[in-house]
């Protein structure tokens, strides 16, 4: 049995250590089911956080997950990991900026614009770029950015990146998952690094990319 399907390690007996999990732009919790479903059955509790993206700032979002983790962790007394995939683990990242998890254990971001989105920076000129809402126009890549204003991490933080093939070079260069490029998930102070074959949108249903993360969370490094 690969080392990944153990139950996950309990700081007290009968419980489970916990998983947060936050899903991307325009989706909501339910779009992290079957993640949350193969998580589980590897042994952790999972919170899936939810929030509304649309007609909302980045620091109104903020303001709402960091309530609903607040509140799911503030009694649990096992190790607490969060996950994020896309934009929700930028909301990761900037609740640990002003936030602290006693029992903090690991961090996995899975197609994170870690370094901003060469998406956003088209949609910030374009007029239809309006309709995308404040949350995504502030995904770009400038050093204003969402992304490039948050801290480097002094947390164990793992990244999934996804490839695929595309014809976009002209607009995200390089190796890309269709909407952030390779490059862009990446952080000077992470921990482990590994693309794996999928699109932005579907990583959230990639076995493997699940195998890895749980992987990650387990043993702080991805199985090359």
């Amino acid at each position: 049995m690969p080392a990944w399907e153990n139950q996950a390690e309990s700081s007290e007996p009968g419980e489970k250590e916990v998983v947060v999990l936050l899903h991307g732009l325009a989706r909501s919790n339910t779009a992290m089911w079957l993640l949350k479903q193969r998580l589980e059955e590897a042994g952790f509790h999972v919170e899936a956080i939810d929030y509304a993206s649309f007609n909302q700032t980045s620091q109104q979002i903020i303001g709402n997950i960091t309530n609903q983790i607040n509140e799911c962790c503030k009694s649990i007394n096992n190790r607490v990991h969060l996950v994020g995939h896309s934009l929700g683990g930028l909301l990761i990242r900037a609740y640990l900026e002003h936030n602290q998890i006693q029992n903090l254990g690991r961090v996995v971001l899975i197609g994170t614009p870690n370094q901003g989105s060469e998406v956003a920076d088209y949609a910030n000129q374009k007029w239809w770029g309006q309709l995308a809402g404040q949350a995504a126009l502030s995904l770009g890549t400038t050093k204003e950015s969402f992304p490039n204003t948050l801290p480097e991490p002094d947390y164990p933080v793992g990244i999934i990146a996804g490839v695929r093939e595309s014809d976009n070079e002209e607009l995200i260069p390089g190796l890309d998952d269709g909407l952030v490029s390779v490059e862009s998930t990446k952080l000077r102070n992470m921990q482990d690094f590994i693309a794996v074959p999928s699109g932005h949108s579907m990583m959230r249903y990639n076995k493997v990319v699940a195998t890895q993360t749980i992987i990650f969370l387990k043993s702080g490094k991805f199985n090359h």
